[in-house]
């Protein structure tokens, strides 16, 4: 129970909104106990009054209060479902971002070893489960105990013994029910949890990879395996709802004994004879309206608990790169690298060994190499995605662990190897870069990286989709190209600028870039040698190491590893 702690102290942030809620729910409870009371009252004392009675029973008060019970109830009903549920969807707002607020820093190294399917279920069924909390636990039992009070008070006016006796029914009912069934789902709801974040991943995997198992003839047997993973689901569905089965079962039980224990009593108890032995019959049916939910709810705790288990398994990890609240101010986008060398978790070789590199501010650098020497691990360091293992990192003359995280990513341009485009439109993808941005200068850099197609349709309110589906890989990289231009820093970082672009866009793209980054320090991962001849210095990577830096020309001069490669693609 002690993992629900930080969840419910979000829950605060709401408390206005749910404790209004609550009250709801207990003015609807008893709005419909009193509508069922008195209307069996109404009915029992309208026929022993008979026509005799005709013009001495009062039939407008009691027939009044019956309208006015009725009429609660419903705009009870409605206002609470209404507040209940803006509460806990405000609430649900705020624990996924939460959620994602914790998981931000933990990217990539604490999330490496979760597929992201699984991160995905995590960050929205797992969170969706957590409403349970206060729809099936938290209002139902405050609801159901301040009604059993009210009740309770209100019968001691008639007898106090009767009032007394429902009322210990009643509470010994709330609190050994819950109880019991708690224990009883709490392995069903783990189950169950762990069951649909299973099927859900290996469905999505099975979707993705059909090209791949269809190849390898193993498409039956990943079938198979969904497919009896789905059963295993479905049978702790059958177990859930036999419990759910038998809480009703139980409390209907309960009902009809206490109220024929009540009838009993009161039949032989001169204060609560005549038409006000219906009054007590009904009021006891009616009160255990109150504890419908109850028993049922608790059963849905262990699924809570089960969720709440899974994201703090991802939440509570310790950030493998931390950040300074304060650092210093950029004096300078020079960089000096000095035997560093990094290895990744679970790894046995080091990716980056022992690299030595000096680029002065103003100066533009390639890093080339084959695809895995360890050139886009170099640029994550300089971001500190991770942090160097061995060796130091200074940028600007200071450690680059000093510097807060918002000066740094303030300081970077990046364009990553994977441009990410989110389900929006397409000023709010480029405005990412730059949030001050005004139309007219978007427009401009989509003008100059060759994207003006796109703002002849909707223009800048463009809806790309999830991912950019409606935008080629080319395109999807300009727009990339285009959120560093908006994005005005001293240091840029390119990692494979041009890849999926034709030659001659490739071309236009690389000199847009230069005339850019003039005055700035440019450092460009590549795979490719068109254009490197107007850098001012090519430094060629293998195995994680430098093996070869210098201009153009001198490198072509030198007969090495830089000729090597303009020879073998000449």
């Amino acid at each position: 129970m002690r993992l629900l702690l930080p969840y419910l102290a979000l829950y605060r942030r709401h408390s206005g909104r749910m404790l209004l809620g609550i009250l709801l729910a207990i003015v609807t409870l008893l709005a419909s106990i009193g509508l069922l009371a008195l209307s069996g009252w109404f009915l029992a004392a309208s026929a022993v009054a008979g026509l005799a009675g005709l013009y001495s029973f009062n039939y407008m008060l009691p027939a009044a209060g019956v309208r006015g019970a009725a009429i609660f109830r419903t705009a009870g009903r409605y206002a609470e479902r209404l507040v209940s549920h803006d509460a806990t969807f405000r609430v649900l707002s705020h624990l996924r971002v939460d959620t994602f607020t914790h998981l931000l820093p933990l990217s990539p190294g604490g999330l490496a070893r979760f597929r992201q399917a699984d991160l995905l279920n995590r960050l929205v069924a797992d969170v969706d489960t957590l409403d349970h909390l206060y729809l099936r636990v938290i209002s139902p039992l405050v609801s159901a105990l301040v009604v059993i009070l009210v009740v309770a008070a209100g019968l001691s006016w008639l007898d106090a013994t009767l009032a007394l006796l429902l009322s210990g029914i009643l509470l010994a009912l709330l609190l050994l029910l819950p109880l019991i069934f708690y224990q009883a789902g709490k392995p069903v709801g783990r189950a169950l949890t762990g069951l649909r974040s299973d099927y859900r991943v290996g469905l999505t995997a099975w979707l993705q990879g059909q090209a791949e198992l269809v190849i390898y003839g193993a498409a039956d047997r990943a079938r198979q395996a969904l497919e009896a993973t789905e059963q295993q689901w479905q049978r702790q569905q059958q177990r859930q709802a036999t419990l759910s089965g038998l809480a009703q079962a139980i409390m209907f039980a309960a009902t009809g004994l206490t109220a024929t224990l009540m009838l009993w009593l009161a039949a032989g108890n001169s204060a609560t004879g005549g038409a006000l032995l219906a009054l007590v019959v009904f009021t006891t049916l009616a009160a255990f309206e109150a504890l419908g939910p109850v028993a049922g709810a608790f059963q849905h705790l262990g699924q809570v608990i089960a969720a709440a288990e899974r994201l703090q398994a991802i939440t509570r990890q310790p950030p493998m790169v931390s950040f300074p609240a304060q650092g210093t101010a950029l004096a300078s986008p020079a960089l000096q690298l000095d035997h560093v060398s990094f290895t990744y978790p679970g790894q046995p070789f080091p990716v980056v060994k022992g690299v030595t590199l000096r680029v002065a501010a103003g100066e533009h650098i390639a890093l080339l190499g084959r695809t895995g020497c360890g050139k886009s691990t170099l640029l994550q360091l300089l971001t500190r995605a991770w942090d160097v293992q061995t060796g130091s990192l200074q940028l600007g003359g200071r450690p680059i662990a000093g510097y807060d995280e918002a000066t740094l990513r303030r300081s970077m341009t990046l364009v990553p190897q994977r441009v990410h485009l989110f389900n929006t439109t397409l000023r709010d993808n480029l405005r990412l870069a730059a949030p001050e941005a005004d139309d007219a200068r978007l427009c401009e850099v989509l003008h100059q990286v060759g994207l003006s197609a796109l703002l002849e349709s909707s223009g800048l309110n463009s809806w790309l989709g999830e991912g950019g589906r409606p935008l080629s890989g080319g395109e999807q990289r300009r727009i990339g190209i285009a959120r560093a231009l908006l994005h005005d820093a001293p240091l840029v970082l390119l990692d494979e600028p041009t890849e999926g672009l034709d030659a001659e866009t490739e071309q236009q793209i690389l000199a847009l870039l230069r005339q850019h980054c003039r005055g700035k320090t440019l450092i460009m991962v590549t795979h490719r040698l068109q254009g490197l001849q107007h850098f001012d210095r090519v430094c060629v990577m293998d195995g994680g190491e430098v093996v070869e830096q210098g201009p153009h020309h001198a490198l072509m001069a030198a007969g090495g590893r830089y000729a090597q490669f303009h020879a073998r693609l000449a």
